[in-house]
């Protein structure tokens, strides 16, 4: 395999063409897959707790909505920040740093009384925990060759369907029976669980030292953002981003409002979806690396156009029509997901791996607040609770996406090109 495409260093990296994982492998697989989750759930358990935590600490939904985005700009900002020392140590010390931060901001949230110390845990936990799904990328890329990271970034984005199966629900059960502050007091709990694991079954990720690297950590840096060869990748990012995030906040109100559906059959949506997700993800892995990355997003962005159209389209439908729809969706978004971020991780140098993995999740975060303020300026709420030119919204995810896929076939070619192997 190509120096390029692999560092070889640990153990687990001597089988460079092996096709099965091995135990410790598999329990790696697991353990990022599980510090996923908690990162994942602690950014999406704000939204359905919004209607007992306004009244709770006595705020305006605007104030809330400004504690839901300062998780997104703060880890935003701290990704770049990060990004030119991302590369010059321990990426498994550098995981459990950040991890430490992360589950302290958690806290905060957890002690919040006031909506200041609220606000305050909602940026801690940003700035650190914007920076774990970097160095996770960046493990993956270190430890896994090419043909085997479909299948690895498919066990781990398992923990988006989780977290909506397990997390959410499990989240609501604990704020009725206690209260909110229960809630985050269970990721702290988890997130102590998965440290304790990283620091006596992890082994050290640490191959990447031993490369040449810029002397000072912002000419690194710069090295990075300033490479001609991750100019296009980079605004892959950015595009993909920016159209993903357009649909998500305005999910709920579409489907109770324009959909038809009532507020306590949102939970089965979720639900089923989420299961969906949890299945598709090692199946679309397993896909991409068989089949191969790109013909398995073009799929997915097929199908992403199509149900997108559709779902943006739709009048008051039945659950069940409700339900079949968003399962689809889920399965063009996963199926372009999974195969696109295995693909873009043969783009960096193994020496700028963590800056730019850094770089990108920096993109992804304001790019996708940036989605949002967009679809805000062209939505528009009639006083009935209805959207209107939510379609507009269809119209824009559809052409970024048809772009896409034209963009990222040249990204697979500059991968092919450059490790001289099939993208499979």
């Amino acid at each position: 395999m190509h120096m390029t495409d692999q560092i070889p260093a640990k153990p687990i990296n001597t089988l460079a063409r092996q096709t099965g994982f091995s135990r410790y492998q598999s329990l790696l697989i697991a353990l990022l897959a599980f510090t996923q989750f908690t990162l994942i759930l602690d950014f999406t358990i704000m939204s359905p707790l919004g209607v007992i935590m306004m009244p709770s600490l006595d705020i305006t939904a605007g104030q809330f909505g400004v504690a839901v985005s300062a998780y997104a700009f703060s880890a935003g900002i701290s990704s770049i920040l990060a990004a030119g020392f991302a590369d010059r140590f321990d990426r498994k010390r550098l995981l459990l740093f950040f991890y430490v931060g992360f589950t302290l901001g958690t806290a905060l949230c957890a002690m919040a009384q006031d909506y200041h110390v609220l606000l305050l845990g909602r940026i801690v936990t940003g700035l650190f925990g914007g920076v774990i799904g970097s160095v996770v990328l960046a493990i993956i890329i270190d430890l896994f060759p090419l043909h085997m990271r479909g299948r690895v970034m498919g066990f781990v984005q398992m923990a988006f369907g989780a977290s909506q199966v397990l997390g959410i629900p499990a989240g609501l059960f604990l704020a009725n029976r206690w209260n909110w502050h229960a809630c985050f007091t269970a990721i702290v709990g988890l997130s102590i669980a998965a440290m304790l694991v990283i620091v006596f079954a992890m082994q050290p990720v640490d191959a990447h030292l031993r490369l040449k690297q810029a002397a000072n950590p912002f000419r690194h840096l710069i090295a990075t953002v300033g490479q001609p060869r991750y100019t296009l990748a980079f605004a892959v990012t950015t595009l993909t981003a920016t159209g993903g995030y357009m649909l998500m906040p305005f999910g709920s109100a579409y489907t109770v409002h324009n959909l038809g559906i009532d507020i306590v059959d949102l939970p089965t949506i979720y639900l089923v979806s989420g299961l969906f997700s949890i299945v598709m993800g090692p199946l679309v892995g397993r896909a991409s690396d068989a089949f191969g990355k790109y013909p398995t997003f073009v799929f997915g962005s097929m199908v992403s156009i199509v149900m997108v159209l559709i779902y943006t389209h739709l009048g008051p439908v039945s659950l069940t029509t409700a339900i079949v729809v968003n399962v689809l969706l889920f399965v063009g978004i996963f199926s372009r997901m999974i195969p696109s971020q295995a693909l873009m991780s043969a783009i960096p140098e193994p020496s700028q791996r963590g800056s730019f993995s850094a770089v990108s999740a920096s993109l992804q975060q304001l790019s996708g607040g940036l989605g949002s303020v967009l679809a805000a300026a062209i939505v528009a709420q009639e006083p009935n609770g209805s959207l209107i030119h939510f379609d507009r919204l269809g119209y824009v995810v559809a052409a970024t996406s048809t772009v896409l896929i034209v963009a990222m076939y040249f990204v697979q070619k500059s991968v092919a090109k450059r490790t001289g192997e099939s993208i499979v």
